[in-house]
């Protein structure tokens, strides 16, 4: 197993540029929000992680020196975009990827060991992880159908009344067969209101062509939150601190 930690964002509605840091250099509860990140996949070796940075990426590189590959997303095009972007890194890896993300400090280790186990027995090309949210955050909610069956992601904003009412919602943590991954990756197209390319649509289009893709489902609620405004942090702050 190897690793893909998205770490580029420059956190616009955290104002980070006042900090003079990226967005998962921030810190929560006297650690930056990467290193929990890090911590939780701390059973994958350093040297099978990689970290795509971008904005202010030195403070990053610096910072975690302990053996970890680095990719540069330079332009910000989206999660696509930036998994794309440690292709390099994989050339002739034949085993599973798990991609995460820098600024979620909640999810623990036991919850990544689980679903990387699930989707190594399963022998599915992709494993989405997904939780069941009382009151679900703008996240694109898994539609079934009547058997359970999951049929598609659709976001937030692209959701009618139905789908709003969804309570089981994707975290955006996967795991994929890596040489599938990057073959899909290629075939992104970025026909959306931002013009980005987004990493949701791969396990779509890949149940469009026959290919299995599970999910892996927790229900403890706070481990899902991530960071991107400063209610947020202090959310995930005071979350941290009554772990201890």
């Amino acid at each position: 197993m190897k690793a893909i930690v998205l770490a580029a964002g420059k956190g616009k509605r955290l104002h980070s540029e006042l900090s003079d840091l990226p967005k998962v250099m921030r810190s929560a509860n006297g650690k930056p929000l990467l290193e929990y990140a890090l911590n939780a996949i701390g059973f994958i070796p350093n040297e099978d992680i990689c970290i795509v940075v971008g904005y202010k990426k030195e403070k990053v590189m610096e910072r975690f020196t302990q053996g970890f590959q680095f990719a540069e997303q330079a332009e910000q095009l989206g999660t696509g975009h930036a998994v794309r972007m440690a292709k390099p890194l994989f050339e002739g890896y034949q085993g599973n990827v798990l991609i995460t993300y820098g600024d979620m400090p909640l999810l623990k280790r036991e919850t990544f060991e689980q679903m990387c186990s699930q989707h190594e027995k399963s022998g599915a090309a992709c494993t989405l992880m997904s939780a069941v949210v009382q009151t679900p955050p703008a996240y694109g909610r898994l539609v079934r159908d009547q058997n359970g069956k999951l049929l598609k992601i659709v976001e937030t904003k692209d959701c009618n009344e139905e789908q709003l009412k969804i309570k089981e919602v994707n975290i955006g943590v996967y795991v994929f067969d890596s040489q599938k991954l990057f073959q899909y990756l290629e075939r992104l197209k970025n026909n959306n209101v931002q013009n980005e390319y987004y990493l949701t649509d791969v396990p779509e289009m890949m149940m469009a062509d026959g290919l299995k893709v599970d999910t892996f489902t927790i229900t403890d609620e706070s481990q899902v939150w991530g960071v991107n405004t400063q209610e947020e942090l202090d959310r995930c702050e005071a979350i941290l601190k009554s772990r201890q």
